[in-house]
């Protein structure tokens, strides 16, 4: 047994020297933060792109680029199409004066060779003058006069300019200044034409939202977005068949209960963590994207801890199989299978105990929270991530750096009435253009219907 060494100076230079040694271990973890900040942003791999400070270059060469289809994969060549899929049919007839251009003799029918090519029509703005007939009634003392087809009363321009218009600046994200300039009109005029659209559909959002309710999977999500300069945000209500856009300058959770109400709903709701979700009235399933970062984000803080190093190791790879898991071919009871199999693994990852403070929380939010990580083991229809509406909102983020945002608040209800009604189209699997179209004739012969169902209905037209 060794003795123990009581030299007062001997214990003086050992607390100096543990003192030294958490004070550079605390400095070591201080400067790994700023390098991590200073590459990534200030929240980490959860920073959005147009916020890091410095972007990497991609390694460049001819050398690093793939060649080809991958081994295996089906190749994609030119593709024909059948004579009943042609919008178009015209016959080139041949010279009638049945003369060979090379020796002058005459030629014989040989009929004709099909040559199939995909065109498109301007989007050039054309002046046409309608002549609208007029007829009296001497009984009645009228006079009767035609509508010009497919143009709105008192407007100046025509049904087709205006869907047009608006798919490519609203669903596109094709600039206003570009739109202006293919069109041949003013930027002015343009919104001016976007202005009275929103006017004709603002009620459809609201039966949208009536069916957001109703439904049995939803996703929900934000990122900021600038009106008249000032910081606010979108929100995104979304399911597979509907995405409602909703221009706040708050991010409160009045915004989520406005669409929610405050009757109990049946289904879930995907979501990150943000607490502006916690009082919805319906069940919530957390994405497991999000915390599969914070996970990846306390690794990169501590490399050198073994502990921490083995706890990501283990379940940032769960994470993502539960994930993934509903994508693959499986059937449904192989399906629960593996889900339970995944399930216990990430409870058992959770419940080892753990040393490290960094590890303690991650477990804490799983330990807290466990009616809302786990849904996606019962239900094959319920997704472990919010991807649908981090990709739904990913053209907004484009726009918000091009335009910088709204420039009035009306401006930012308008963009939120139209991609509301764009994109729910778009998901639906309808030609957006040609049926925004079709719904404005329809106003045309009768403004005082809901565009709702010539919108949305199956048994409209096209």
């Amino acid at each position: 047994m060794s003795a123990i060494n009581s030299c007062p100076e001997c214990l003086k230079k050992q607390q100096i020297i543990d003192r030294l040694i958490e004070e550079n271990q605390s400095l070591k973890r201080k400067l790994k933060y700023q390098e991590r900040k200073a590459k990534e942003g200030f929240f980490g791999s959860s920073t959005s792109s147009a916020k890091i400070p410095i972007k990497s270059n991609t390694d460049g060469g001819e050398e690093c680029k793939p060649k080809g289809a991958r081994a295996g994969h089906q190749g994609n060549g030119r593709k024909s199409f059948a004579v009943g899929e042609a919008d178009e049919v015209n016959r080139v007839c041949a010279d009638a004066a049945g003369v060979c251009p090379d020796c002058g003799g005459p030629l014989e029918d040989k009929g004709f060779e099909e040559r199939m090519v995909i065109d498109s029509a301007s989007v050039q703005a054309r002046r046409i003058l309608y002549r609208l007939g007029k007829r009296y009634c001497p009984r009645c003392r009228k006079v009767f006069q035609e509508r010009a087809p497919g143009v709105l009363p008192r407007s100046l321009y025509g049904n087709q300019l205006i869907a047009t218009a608006v798919v490519m600046h609203y669903l596109y994200g094709i600039p206003l200044g570009k739109v202006s300039e293919q069109m041949g009109i003013g930027a002015g005029t343009l919104l001016e034409i976007f202005r009275r659209l929103a006017g004709l559909l603002e009620t459809v959002p609201t039966r949208l939202i009536e069916e957001y309710r109703q439904s049995l999977v939803r996703h929900a999500d934000e990122t900021p977005w600038r009106t008249e300069g000032q910081n606010g945000y979108v929100w995104l209500f979304a399911t597979e068949k509907i995405s409602i856009f909703q221009f706040r300058a708050s991010r409160s959770g009045e915004i989520p209960r406005a669409i929610f109400g405050t009757a109990c709903l049946p289904g879930m709701l995907i979501v990150d963590r943000y607490a502006a979700y916690n009082k919805v009235p319906c069940t919530l399933q957390y994405c497991y994207a999000h915390l599969s970062r914070e996970v990846e984000d306390l690794g990169k803080e501590f490399p050198d801890s073994q502990e921490v190093q083995r706890f990501v190791a283990t379940l940032v790879p769960l994470l993502s199989l539960a994930m993934g898991l509903r994508r693959q071919s499986l059937s449904d009871p192989q399906f629960y299978a593996k889900a339970k199999e995944v399930k216990s693994q990430i409870l058992a990852t959770i419940q080892s105990p753990a040393q490290h403070q960094g590890i303690r929380h991650i477990q804490d939010i799983f330990r807290d929270h466990p009616n809302r990580l786990y849904h996606w083991a019962e239900n094959r229809d319920i997704p472990a991530d919010n991807n649908l509406a981090e990709r739904d909102l990913r053209p907004t983020v484009i726009a918000r750096k091009v335009s910088f945002g709204s420039q009035s608040d009306a401006g930012a209800r308008i963009r939120g009435t139209l991609m509301s009604v764009l994109y729910s189209l778009k998901k639906r699997g309808f030609d957006v253009a040609a049926r925004l179209k079709s719904t404005l004739d329809e106003l045309t012969k009768d403004a005082t219907q809901n565009p709702y169902s010539p919108l949305f209905s199956r048994d409209s037209p096209p």
